[in-house]
């Protein structure tokens, strides 16, 4: 099970990433959109997800915190803009402060505050591929160059959080 990346989006500024799941469509869906899901699979391996809140439409949020083992703690947000089930979801991704304010990240880098995520499910003989594109909103021209020399990371900890996704939906 490998990650295909796009490195042809690289030149456009958008992060492609596509992963096959040995799970049906409907499942994968309710894996990315329900609280009991996401806090089992989502993020970076190693943390803990909390989700706060869950309102799953457009203009809906899920704001969510994430916490290492030292008890460190990240919160982040997808602002929902479109759902299209069981097949779509388009949201943008922030970074926020414990009442789901967009702020900058816990990091150095100028990294954009807003990513608009476009996530796609299709299903075949049994098996769901999963690709996600991100692109910066509003970014200036430093925070997008910061967002494309992020590529590789971005590849590894989509790739960790995908790993998570799966065993998640073969334990189902």
């Amino acid at each position: 099970m490998t990650d295909n990346v796009d490195a042809t989006k690289a030149a456009n500024n958008e992060f492609v990433i596509t992963r096959e799941l040995d799970a049906p469509r409907e499942l994968v869906f309710k894996a990315w959109t329900e609280p009991e899901h996401l806090q089992r699979w989502w993020g970076p391996k190693g943390l803990t997800i909390t989700v706060v809140k869950l309102d799953l439409r457009p203009g809906g949020l899920f704001h969510y915190i994430m916490r290492t083992p030292e008890g460190d703690e990240t919160w982040g947000r997808f602002a929902y803009r479109e759902i299209t089930a069981p097949e779509r979801l388009v949201y943008v991704n922030s970074f926020s402060d414990p009442e789901g304010g967009i702020v900058r990240p816990p990091f150095d880098d100028p990294w954009p505050l807003e990513i608009l995520n476009t996530v796609t499910l299709e299903e075949q003989d049994g098996k769901t591929t999963v690709t996600i594109s991100a692109i910066p909103v509003n970014a200036s021209e430093e925070e997008t160059r910061v967002f494309r020399a992020g590529f590789e990371s971005m590849e590894q900890g989509y790739g960790g959080t995908f790993d998570q996704l799966a065993e998640h939906l073969a334990a189902l």
